[in-house]
């Protein structure tokens, strides 16, 4: 199946998925999948790890709660300032932080991400540790009714597969190519004329206003935003979408989120089931789990799965290919 033919039949799945699925559950998994694609193009493709993306999917969030909710922008104003938001971010962000390299990079991301943490839990407009609530949904455009869930998930879908879109297009443009050199050989690109920093902040910007995308549209979709999306663990969890997908990949972050988010909403349910089924009562306690669940597929993943599960099959495929 070529490229274009499985792309046309995911798109036709997820057209049809609100008609059999929660559409809630499905916003959330869209808008957590766009967030993984917009973390790995910093890392999969300039490797740059960013241990601060929380900053920007938090205060994107809280930035469009504000604008629908106190100041009563339109919800496509409320989601372009949260854009942008996530955007000037990473820009404050990437200027002080993109001169240092490896370890000293990741922890200069962290430290500033905890510092915009510390301040959505003190400044007064964020409800501190009780969250923003009550965020309206709208309407898009002034006729569509966001307020019904079936239109607002088709609205989350357009906003994800365009941010997709972008990312796939920046990935296989000139530019991406540069970005792809600086991450197999930095040296080998600044000897060649490119000013690396330049295109490295470039990248991190990028990827914020992506990040900061997602993060609006979530609060769209649930109606608040809360410390959980700024905190430090919002950015290990994105970075565990990433690398259990696969690093790199287009559509391995997505897998990736889609694992996550499944095993944080049904591990229960599923417990419950394996409970039924074989009369075990532990597995009741799956549920309470999700933490060690994810810990445990996180480390064989790295111990045996090295490219993830996207990049695995892919590697798989190429092998059979070979004559």
């Amino acid at each position: 199946m070529n490229k274009k033919l499985f792309a046309i039949v995911i798109l036709l799945l997820l057209l049809a998925a609100p008609f059999g699925i929660y559409p809630v559950f499905l916003m959330k998994m869209l808008c957590f999948a766009l967030f993984a694609c917009a973390f790995n193009l910093l890392i999969g493709y300039t490797g740059l790890l960013s241990f601060g993306h929380a900053a920007f999917f938090g205060g994107a969030g809280y930035v469009a709660g504000q604008a629908l909710k106190v100041w009563g922008f339109p919800t496509e104003i409320g989601l372009l300032l949260g854009t942008l938001a996530g955007a000037s971010i990473g820009l404050l962000m990437g200027l002080l932080a993109i001169r240092r390299q490896g370890i000293y990079f990741t922890m200069i991301t962290l430290a500033l991400a905890q510092m915009l943490f510390f301040l959505c839990l003190q400044m007064p407009f964020t409800g501190g540790e009780d969250g923003l609530q009550g965020v309206p949904r709208g309407t898009l455009f002034g006729f569509i009714n966001l307020g019904k869930d079936i239109n607002m998930y088709y609205v989350v879908l357009a906003i994800c597969v365009a941010g997709f879109a972008l990312i796939a297009r920046t990935i296989n443009s000139p530019f991406g190519q540069v970005l792809k050199a600086i991450k197999e050989n930095e040296p080998r690109a600044i000897s060649l004329g490119y000013d690396v920093a330049r295109y490295k902040l470039l990248a991190f910007v990028l990827s914020a206003a992506l990040a900061g995308l997602a993060g609006a549209t979530k609060t769209l979709v649930q109606g608040f935003e809360t410390l959980t999306d700024a905190h430090w663990s919002m950015s290990g969890l994105v970075v565990l979408m990433t690398l259990v997908g696969g690093l790199g990949t287009l559509v391995g972050p997505i897998v990736g989120a889609v694992l996550i988010i499944l095993l944080e909403e049904k591990l229960g349910d599923i417990g419950m089931w394996l409970s039924h089924a074989t009369g075990v009562e532990w597995f009741n306690t799956l549920g309470d789990s999700v933490t060690i669940v994810t810990g445990f597929i996180f480390i064989v993943c790295v111990l045996a799965f090295r490219r993830g599960i996207v990049g695995e099959v892919l590697a798989l495929f190429r092998r059979f290919q070979r004559p």
